[in-house]
């Protein structure tokens, strides 16, 4: 494993983000769609041969053309369509399209939004697309959306539970995508491709401009999308389970073509919002004890070990790299469950869900990357976590990479090992006694079935490493009275120069270790100036 940090002054913010996404990237040119019915529910363009190999094909023609964006039209009037007034137009749903045994809406065009992308059905390998109206939207009188045109367009879909009065996956802005999980919860969500993310260079989004959906084996629904950018082109097929109680699971295949090289490239990237927790309460002054949708990166890594990342809200941009081959999987995981942890009626963060990346294929050697962003609000997305393979593409490259993604309560990962519940950082020393002002005290809390029986007095000891120049001082591990959770507590002191520590620590049996493997990132600069 290896760390390596950069520090590029930008920010990403949920709204700005979803704005500067609908205004890149190109929806591409075919014939005018010409409708071959009329009727209360949705209409239907003339049929054209349909394969995902097709789109693919035409994927990999795009990338050998130079990159056309397409320009918005009307900005004055979708300027106006603000997320207040977004939100007030509302899918009729006579006008849901079926596919399969799903139904499928649409959402209108808005300022964050301001790029249509193309719907498609697929039925026996042909393809017809959903010719836009204004009539399959409710309307306030008053929408400034009346002042756009004819054939404005689509900015995106969602698809619905049998009762019509949810949704449990949506497609929205760019190459963005986010479903509710076992818990039935919006919270982090995922897109294709990140570009050049944490870098000190403009970070690029490419945007799906056409889906095509069809239905799939055993209740499934497929979504086949067409992905462009400036530098990068690609196709995706994504088939789609929602299991109720369980959440939901894709099994994604993309085919990449590249324009032009790309200097870091984030295969099935997550984006999430961490602000506080138990770990830095002293960062902010909310009523709440904890705000975030995620709480750690978790990886499973191709020789087997087990790790936990928890997740910090640095005073700078922060990206830290895991070096691994074969990867086993990796996500952004939300495992605190108690709703006393958070005391939020509105948001539940307490049932965000937790996204598993798992591969199918193989992806070589590369890096898990954790991209962490300061934040000082919940409406910040400030956490990106993504593979990042070993040699960074360049123009005329064709990559594929294949995967499961989980959409859960918890990882389906079968992990023997006792995980880490709770990690708590405070002043150093002993209480009655003079405090020194060079030590922060490190609190873990370790569960599970591998700590059952411990007795550290046969061989259970805290193993901890940490980096020259940094001492760890009296390191022990006691259970936690009243509880099955077993603690591992040591002092941290380093030179008052120290910036950021990296360390490792789990707890071993006769050096067998029974519990994962905690990587925590210290930033003892940050913590002394705030405690």
């Amino acid at each position: 494993m290896e760390q390596t940090l950069s520090s590029p002054p930008f920010r990403l913010t949920a709204l700005s983000l979803l704005a500067a996404l609908s205004l890149s990237g190109a929806v591409l040119a075919q014939e005018t769609p010409v409708p071959v019915a009329a009727s209360s529910g949705p209409v239907f363009s003339a049929p054209s041969a349909f394969s995902f190999d097709l789109l693919a094909e035409r994927a990999a023609t795009l990338a050998r053309q130079p990159y056309v964006p397409t320009p918005v039209e009307h900005p004055e009037v979708l300027e106006k369509i603000d997320y207040d007034a977004h939100w007030r137009i509302r899918f009729r749903d006579a006008a849901s399209v079926q596919v399969g045994d799903t139904s499928a809406q649409f959402f209108h065009l808005g300022t964050y939004f301001r790029q249509p992308v193309r719907i498609f059905t697929v039925a026996e390998g042909e393809a017809r697309e959903v010719v836009y109206r204004p009539d399959y939207f409710e309307m306030p009188e008053d929408s400034p959306a009346h002042g756009l045109e004819e054939n404005a367009g689509f900015a995106g879909f969602r698809l619905m539970r049998p009762d019509m009065k949810s949704d449990w996956i949506s497609f929205l802005g760019a190459a963005y995508f986010r479903s509710d999980g076992a818990l039935r919860q919006y919270g982090l969500s995922a897109r294709a491709l990140a570009l050049n993310t944490g870098l000190s260079i403009p970070e690029e989004f490419p945007r799906f401009t056409e889906f095509y959906l069809e239905p799939g084996p055993d209740g499934a629904t497929i979504v086949n999308a067409l992905m462009d950018g400036p530098s990068v082109t690609g196709a995706y097929r994504m088939v789609m389970r929602d299991t109720p109680g369980k959440g939901q699971v894709m099994d994604i295949s993309s085919r990449l073509f590249f324009r032009a090289p790309v200097e870091r490239l984030g295969v099935a990237p997550l984006t999430s919002m961490f602000w506080y927790s138990e770990s830095n309460r002293f960062q902010s002054a909310d009523w709440r004890p904890e705000v975030h949708d995620t709480d750690g990166l978790m990886i499973h890594t191709g020789t087997g070990e087990h790790i936990w990342r928890p997740l910090n809200n640095p005073d700078r941009v922060v990206t830290s790299s895991y070096l691994d081959r074969g990867i086993k999987g990796f996500g952004l995981v939300q495992r605190d469950r108690d709703f006393d942890h958070y005391q939020d009626d509105g948001v539940f963060y307490d049932k965000r869900p937790a996204v598993w990346i798992e591969p199918v294929s193989d992806w070589g050697a590369g890096a898990v990357q954790l991209v962490e962003i300061p934040t000082d609000d919940e409406i910040y997305d400030n956490i990106v976590a993504f593979w990042n393979p070993e040699t960074a593409p360049k123009a005329g490259d064709e990559l594929r990479f294949d995967y499961r993604m989980h959409w859960v309560d918890k990882p389906p990962v079968d992990m023997p090992l006792a995980h880490t519940v709770a990690t708590q950082v405070g002043n150093g020393g002993v209480p009655g006694q003079p405090r020194p002002k060079d030590a922060i005290k490190v609190v873990l809390d370790f569960a599970g079935p591998a700590l059952e029986g411990l007795d550290p007095r046969e061989g259970a000891t805290p193993e901890i490493s940490a980096p020259e120049g940094v001492e760890v001082v009296n390191p022990f591990i006691v259970r936690v009275v009243g509880t099955e959770r077993w603690r591992l507590t040591f002092d941290l002191k380093a030179r008052p120069e120290t910036d950021t520590v990296d360390l490792r620590a789990y707890i071993a049996q006769d050096g067998v270790p029974l519990t994962e493997t905690w990587l925590g990132q210290l930033h003892l600069a940050q913590i002394h100036r705030l405690r």
